[in-house]
């Protein structure tokens, strides 16, 4: 690990607003915050630009970050204590483990923003708009929850239409080029380190906002894995 991941890595250690694998905090993150606002997760969150800038958007609701890169959190973060966002914070740890942090209706949104799409067929269930996710934010989630994908991978953007079909869950908005968009909403107007890197060199947003408000049956898991397991999906 470079001397610079190394330097970040031990800063978070003392940074107020980051939790590295926090026990006990189920059902206390209104207390962290000191208030009884709204919680928001931004999930594989990197250098954190969307919680750091919904933080300045709405000073009224809490915005906690979350992803396993220190050294990336680390920017979000410092970004955050420089501006006196008090309603932004970071938790280190896996996606996974997000059932561990919150308790039942306890977070309002999930966003997701530019996620690793895990292209090959044999890693869907890596992806985090997979139902094997899916049914972990449902348990945090407050009733009619909004889930938010933005990426730049058609492949990923089509995936989860499917899974949302496939489950009959809401869906509340779709685009398939936001800045076609005669109105684009500020909230899709944030750009992260990996947008303008524009990996998929796609030149096309996509963006999703659905709500899980439905059951998740396992049984129909084996459904999708044939639909993403024929030749020419892998």
């Amino acid at each position: 690990m470079g001397q610079k991941k190394l330097i970040r890595f031990e800063a978070i250690k003392h940074f107020s607003n980051v939790l590295e694998y926090p026990q006990g905090m189920k059902g206390k993150w209104n207390s962290f915050f000191k208030n009884d606002s709204p919680i928001t997760l931004e999930l594989a969150c990197g250098k954190g630009e969307y919680a750091v800038e919904l933080g300045k958007m709405y000073a009224n609701r809490n915005f906690i970050g979350i992803d396993i890169k220190g050294n990336r959190i680390w920017r979000g973060a410092k970004t955050a204590l420089d501006e006196g966002l008090a309603n932004v914070a970071f938790i280190r740890s896996h996606i996974d483990k997000v059932t561990d942090y919150f308790t039942k209706d306890e977070v309002s949104e999930i966003w997701i923003t530019f996620p690793d799409p895990q292209l090959r067929g044999s890693r869907a269930k890596k992806r985090l708009t997979h139902p094997k996710f899916l049914r972990l934010y449902q348990q945090i989630l407050k009733e009619n929850g909004l889930v938010h994908l933005k990426t730049d991978s058609p492949d990923l953007y089509q995936f989860t239409l499917t899974v949302i079909n496939l489950f009959d869950l809401a869906l509340v908005e779709n685009t398939d080029q936001v800045y076609a968009e005669e109105v684009i909403k500020p909230e899709l107007q944030i750009k992260t380190h990996y947008e303008k890197l524009d990996i998929a060199q796609s030149n096309r947003i996509h963006y999703l906002c659905f709500k899980i408000n439905k059951e998740l049956p396992p049984e129909k898991d084996a459904a999708l894995k044939q639909l993403y397991s024929e030749p020419g999906i892998d």
